[in-house]
């Protein structure tokens, strides 16, 4: 079963990059935040589109590695329509599955997100999953900075 879920992460992370979803720019964009990873230089401008307290629309551009790309592309797909806190309890699991010492019992139940709980088998590689969910992060902030950093 490990080898199973090895292989669908190293499947889903080349799709993503190859293909990343909502990666455009968006003009009506009610939050816009950059986010860069000076370790690996991966780079990129998160949007979101909010309205009546839910995420209407979420996309990103930029460039970065297969983990960082494929990570903002699963955040679009998983946050277009949620609430804001529903968005918040994403990310907060996002966070719990990729940086706590030991990873959640079921993964999967996360859905597609759940392949990014490969990651940590590469510790240098959590924070190129992370950026998109910093970034996300401080997009949902009251104040949201223009830009983050990893470091």
């Amino acid at each position: 079963m490990e080898q199973e879920l090895r292989d669908l992460y190293q499947e889903l992370i080349l799709d993503h990059k190859r293909h990343p979803r909502n990666f455009h720019e968006m003009a009506d964009a009610t939050r816009t935040v950059e986010g860069h990873n000076p370790l690996c230089g991966d780079h990129l401008r998160l949007f979101v589109k909010l309205e009546a307290g839910r995420i209407a629309d979420v996309s990103f551009v930029g460039e970065g590695c297969a983990i960082s790309t494929a990570s903002a592309s699963l955040l679009t797909e998983a946050l277009k329509g949620k609430t804001v806190e529903e968005a918040e309890t994403l990310l907060s699991k996002m966070v719990e599955l990729l940086t706590a010492s030991e990873a959640p019992t079921d993964p999967m139940a996360l859905g597609k997100l759940g392949v990014l709980a490969g990651v940590r088998d590469y510790p240098s590689r959590v924070k190129c999953a992370m950026l998109p969910w910093r970034t996300l992060e401080a997009a949902l902030s009251d104040d949201a900075p223009a830009a983050i950093s990893t470091e």
